[in-house]
């Protein structure tokens, strides 16, 4: 679906992903981000700083719920993390789901996995549409 590639765009032209690199894809009701973990991301004592598993469960759920609103922008009106699994070599996948959605928002879950496809961390957040329309967000192709 054409929506689906627009928000993929989106997400790679945020400036923060400069920095982190990651691929995307985008169904109906889910998405799906990797990015390969780097020194760059690690705290002072090795591993990979909890903003990196955030952003990752973050970012996934975003796009599941964005996926389903065809107009606006979505904002995360809340997000709880728990992170499970240190990590700090290979990869980082994480993949959010709608499970519940209604007029005024989307709850969504993520879980992000590590290179052997072991469970790291997971969250769940709630979403809302914002004002922001999609055409006018950065990246938002609408040729």
């Amino acid at each position: 679906m054409k929506h689906y590639t627009q928000l993929e765009s989106m997400y790679l032209a945020a400036p923060i992903n400069e920095i982190y690199k990651p691929e995307i894809s985008v169904s109906e009701g889910q998405s799906e981000i990797v990015i390969a973990l780097s020194e760059q991301y690690f705290h002072s004592a090795g591993g990979v700083h909890g903003s990196v598993y955030f952003k990752m469960l973050d970012d996934a759920a975003f796009f599941a719920a964005n996926s389903l609103e065809l107009e606006y922008f979505v904002l995360t009106t809340s997000f709880t993390t728990y992170l499970t699994r240190p990590v700090s070599t290979g990869i980082m996948r994480a993949i959010g789901k709608v499970v519940n959605h209604n007029k005024s928002q989307f709850i969504v879950e993520s879980v992000a996995y590590d290179e052997k496809n072991r469970e790291i961390a997971r969250g769940n957040g709630i979403f809302v549409r914002g004002k922001l329309p999609l055409v006018e967000a950065k990246g938002y192709l609408t040729t």
